[in-house]
């Protein structure tokens, strides 16, 4: 019976033989499924669960929650398989002094799986994370529910779901894949924040290789099916992928490094040691000649923020817009960025989704927004159209419109059309918009807007290449230059590319105490 699992502790012994059994128990907890398994968790080239605690925390914070919680049921064999704290490690350390919650599944306990009591255990430090204002990490290495627990394990993951939802936009929530998540267990990471995979061992899938075959005739890998590097370049559903553990966990300590600990926070200044008046005259010559050609966004990046450090996320999902977090004199920022070097840096279903997100997030935890643009456009074409690209699109207007927090933006070349309206316009709310000299706001190319404005004069002209060129030419320099939105007070100055850095450093000291609110509301209701 479970029950007598610790029915020695109740028998008369003495102090010292007490302080022994809990040694020897505490001993006990440290192997969890034992020696054996852990070794062939370290052949399958995975660490176990302890020893992630430990590479994600400060080196002697981790205090465990929960460690002699055992599973309650004693069906199916169930009782046989009996290990202290079940196939769950909980409980709170600290990352650069900071207090975070998280739990770890141990594989080698019933392969992780998630019973009534490893749920109850997950939800317990949840619970805690939210009263406390602490960021939560889940290290996510599971075979799914566990079938001897029946609908209590179905319960268990809806009273996770539950909290992820409530955390969500309070706490920051990280989910670490290291190993398998299947079916159910798919659905909390997805409903957390960010998504860390490592490539070769983590694996997220809603049905397996073998039940796809049997219902559709499909044969994949589960590589194929569910990898790292599918979820990062197909799905979107990772956020950042690693090639070892230990890299990935120094990633998560990373990103926490630029966050808040909850929404009623600032996100930690750091101490500046680049200078935030530096100039960068090699922004004057990065725009190419031709408007046609492309250039590195990320240069553009990479010279304006602190030491050029750039923590690029879902950085192989829609590279045609960049998103990441970065600081500026000390200040942590979101970045938004398009990149002409892919698809001319054109807004299409997943980069809309993708940088909406983004935005979203930031707002909720109270990181300003630091916006570069250089749009042509919505992508056309009918899979964009079919595929609901005015609707996906109104989610990045509905984020940029939603957010409170500093709205920075710079138009490095041009922001055409609706395009130019949803990356953090005037229009928008956006606070402070500058333009580099070489930047322009138009309703559409110079050469659509003469087939439109001058289709007669063309018709009838005798050599209308000539004058499609002149009219081209004409409209450029009339139309196309950041003086004509800068009239307008829809860009607030026109500036130095040089000077890009300190005049967004001052746009942020400026907007420090910025105080914005949206009428009261139970939520809006965005076009998902």
């Amino acid at each position: 019976m479970l029950g007598d699992t610790y029915s020695t502790m109740i028998s008369e012994k003495t102090t010292d033989e007490k302080q022994e059994e809990l040694t020897k128990l505490k001993e006990r907890v440290q192997l969890g499924g034992g020696q054996a398994r852990i070794d062939a968790q370290h052949q399958r080239g995975k660490l176990t669960a302890r020893e992630r605690i430990s590479l994600l925390l400060d080196k002697e914070t981790f205090e465990e929650l929960d460690s002699f919680v055992l599973p309650q049921n004693e069906e199916f064999g169930a009782a046989d398989q009996t290990a202290l704290s079940d196939a769950v490690v909980t409980g709170h350390g600290k990352i650069d002094g900071q207090i975070v919650f998280v739990y770890s599944q141990d594989f080698t306990i019933q392969g992780g799986s998630l019973s009534g009591a490893v749920a109850q255990k997950i939800c317990k430090a949840m619970d805690m994370a939210i009263k406390s204002g602490s960021p939560m990490v889940g290290l996510i290495d599971s075979g799914g529910a566990r079938i001897q627990d029946g609908v209590d394990s179905l319960a268990g993951y809806s009273a996770i779901f539950e909290r992820n939802v409530i955390a969500s936009g309070v706490i920051p929530q990280v989910s670490v894949i290291l190993g398998p998540a299947a079916g159910g267990a798919t659905y909390s990471p997805a409903l957390t924040d960010f998504i860390f995979m490592t490539q070769g061992t983590g694996q997220m899938y809603i049905t397996g290789p073998d039940v796809i075959k049997a219902v559709t005739g499909e044969q994949v890998s589960l590589e194929d099916l569910g990898g790292a590097f599918v979820h990062a370049t197909k799905s979107g559903v990772a956020h950042f992928v690693s090639q070892s553990e230990k890299e990935c966990i120094e990633d998560v300590r990373r990103l926490l490094r630029f966050l808040p600990n909850n929404n009623t926070e600032e996100p930690p200044l750091n101490p500046n040691i680049d200078d935030p008046n530096r100039r960068d005259e090699g922004l004057r010559n990065i725009i190419p000649t031709n408007p046609n050609h492309p250039y590195d966004m990320l240069d553009v990046i990479h010279s304006t923020v602190d030491n050029g450090e750039f923590m690029e996320v879902h950085q192989l999902f829609a590279p045609n817009v960049l998103v990441g977090f970065a600081r500026i004199g000390g200040r942590p920022v979101g970045v938004v960025a398009q990149q002409p070097k892919h698809l001319a840096g054109v807004l299409d279903i997943n980069a809309s989704v993708k940088a909406a997100r983004f935005v979203r997030f930031c707002d909720a935890f109270n990181v300003p927004l630091v916006t570069l643009i250089d749009v042509p456009g919505f992508m056309p074409g009918t899979s964009q159209e079919y595929g609901g690209i005015i609707r996906h699109g109104a989610k990045l207007i509905y984020a940029y419109a939603e957010a409170t927090v500093p709205k920075i933006s710079v138009l490095t070349r041009k922001a055409v059309g609706g395009a130019y309206i949803v990356m953090s316009s005037k229009n928008l709310r956006g606070d402070v918009n500058y333009a580099w000299p070489t930047g322009s706001v138009a309703v559409m190319g110079a050469d659509g807007a003469v087939n439109v404005l001058n289709h007669r004069e063309l018709a009838k002209a005798e050599r209308p290449a000539e004058l499609r060129e002149k009219l081209i030419k004409e409209y450029e320099e009339r139309h196309m230059n950041p003086y004509v939105a800068a009239s307008k007070g829809i860009i607030d100055d026109v500036i130095d590319p040089a000077e890009t850095r300190p005049k967004i450093h001052r746009a942020l000291e400026m907007l420090s105490n910025k105080r914005e609110s949206l009428p009261p509301k139970k939520h809006g209701s965005i076009p998902l």
